[in-house]
């Protein structure tokens, strides 16, 4: 078995082994221990303030998200019947909790890069180059609600589509469009301006890495 293949099966591993972790913690939540859930809370609080963050502008904001998605998913504890993993039960419901923030006008548009994790986002190397970085999430923002909750969960959160689907509570098809959309989208903007131009070819060529992504989308 070659190199990368060792590495994905470990990462599909990993993925499986936190997956029943959480389903073990849940079952131990509807049982009634509080400290179940709490440590579900520390397991995914920064990955889910990420994802806050991607969507509105200041850290209060994306807090107060996080803060409402895990009182949402503690109520809802007892409908979560392991169909999908608890990580994508938790961003659905995250999702909705800051679209509907964004619709009453509570909150901006976001930018995580002013914050340190610990465990940085693997999405930064993934689809932004560092030098093109804040020109894109200036345009990631632009984009429609869908589109841009389908590239986040794709290439900031690094999940399937199948994933995205289950989160975005569409079909497998429509998470995969509003996803090539947002790309193609992306990309027209890159092509048609000279300064984006001129630095995704000094930034390994951003361009060409959006075209590959979107081939995945095919």
């Amino acid at each position: 078995m070659s190199e990368k293949g060792t590495i994905s099966d470990r990462k599909i591993s990993d993925a499986q082994i936190g997956q029943h972790e959480d389903m073990q913690l849940v079952l131990e939540v509807k049982k009634g221990n509080r400290n179940a859930f709490s440590e579900l809370v520390r397991k995914h609080q920064k990955s889910l303030l990420r994802l806050c963050m991607r969507f509105v502008k200041d850290v209060n904001s994306a807090q107060d998200i996080a803060q409402d998605t895990f009182i949402k998913a503690f109520e809802k504890i007892d409908s979560f019947e392991g169909r999908s993993s608890f990580k994508s039960w938790l961003f659905q419901i995250g999702v909705n909790t800051a679209k509907n923030k964004l619709r009453d006008h509570f909150s901006k548009a976001s930018s995580i890069d002013d914050m340190e994790f610990s465990t940085p986002a693997k999405a930064e190397m993934a689809l932004v180059e560092n030098v093109v970085g804040q020109m894109l999430r200036a345009e990631v923002d632009r984009l429609p609600f869908k589109q841009k909750t389908a590239l986040v969960l794709r290439v900031y959160e690094d999940m399937s589509f199948a994933e995205i689907a289950a989160i975005m509570e569409c079909p497998y098809d429509t998470a995969k469009a509003n996803y090539r959309h947002a790309l193609l989208k992306l990309k027209d903007v890159f092509s048609a301006h000279a300064d984006f131009r001129k630095i995704a070819f000094e930034s390994i060529n951003t361009i060409g890495d959006i075209n590959q992504r979107l081939m995945e989308a095919e």
